[in-house]
């Protein structure tokens, strides 16, 4: 069964030599990452070794592996002239990875620059990510709006990602992964049913790492006047870090047509759900096509 993953990372060579040709944070010493308020970190080359990964991605079953951004290294919100070169460096390698590799584009979100964004995504990108801290409250989508706006009138994607976290001493490694990137993934589900839906009525967009579990809070939403919990067929979420429990209770609080397959490689591999074939169909092949296209996918496609 060929499916999509939606949710990869995987740094080309035009983009570590942009890391490694900075002074401050963020920046790379051959493979040493060095982040603002966090110990040095050893990445492993061989995660971004783009053959070695195209035969994993083919390994997995996918003709379609969407790679995107590290968004916890905070490019994004960088003042224009440190992000720009990044970010150049991040498309221009991206859009030359080898299939089965597609790729989100990004932008800088300090200060929105949408006709930057709309001649990134003329390179071909799948849709855009944004880091979901830019999206958790009225005045993100003010400052994002020129770019939602972009991607409703092109019918593209959003895809939000957390990060990055705030710099919090004495903490175990894990910290990161289980509050703030958590946190932010559920403000952002429900500043999008607030703030976004109201303003973007057209635009599809996908969560990441199940919106934080947020989906699951909506019978407490209703039970505070925020609606019955209507389903937005439009708005997605996606698998990565999480396994079958968390899968069941995603699908039982949004029914199966708006989760997608994630797994965000190299931090984690693909995941047996154990919700059956049809499940793993929806989530791997119809549903991901829904979400790029906005369509139905037929059997002939």
């Amino acid at each position: 069964m060929p499916g999509v993953d939606v949710h990869q990372h995987l740094w080309s060579t035009p983009f570590t030599e942009a890391l490694r040709a900075r002074t401050e944070f963020p920046y790379l010493r051959g493979w040493t990452l060095h982040l603002e308020g966090e110990p040095p970190y050893e990445v492993d080359p061989a995660d971004h070794d783009a053959d070695r990964r195209a035969a994993l991605a083919r390994a997995d079953g996918l003709d379609r592996a969407l790679v995107s951004l590290s968004t916890p290294l905070g490019i994004e919100w960088l003042p224009p002239d440190e992000a720009r070169p990044l970010l150049d460096a991040y498309h221009r390698g991206a859009a030359a990875l080898p299939a089965p590799f597609g790729a989100w584009a990004a932008a800088n979100v300090h200060t929105v620059d949408a006709d930057a964004v709309a001649a990134d995504l003329d390179l071909g990108f799948a849709g855009l990510q944004l880091p979901a801290s830019a999206l958790t409250d009225p005045a993100g989508y003010e400052r994002c709006a020129p770019l939602l706006s972009l991607l409703e009138e092109r019918g593209l994607p959003l895809f939000l990602h957390p990060g990055p976290a705030p710099a919090v001493p004495g903490v175990p490694a894990w910290w990161a992964a289980l509050v703030p990137y958590a946190q932010q993934m559920h403000a952002a589900w429900f500043a999008f049913r607030a703030f976004g839906r109201p303003r973007h009525p057209h635009l599809r967009i996908c969560f990441a790492m199940l919106a934080g579990l947020a989906p699951l809070h909506g019978e407490r939403l209703s039970a505070r006047g925020g609606g019955r919990g209507e389903i937005d067929p439009a708005a997605f979420v996606e698998t990565s870090s999480y396994g079958p429990r968390a899968a069941d209770a995603a699908v039982r609080a949004l029914g199966v047509d708006v989760v997608v397959h994630g797994t965000d490689r190299p931090y984690a591999g693909p995941r047996d759900l154990g919700l059956g074939e049809a499940a793993a169909h929806a989530f791997r092949v119809a549903n991901p096509y829904r979400l790029l296209t906005g369509k139905e996918r037929s059997n002939a496609a």
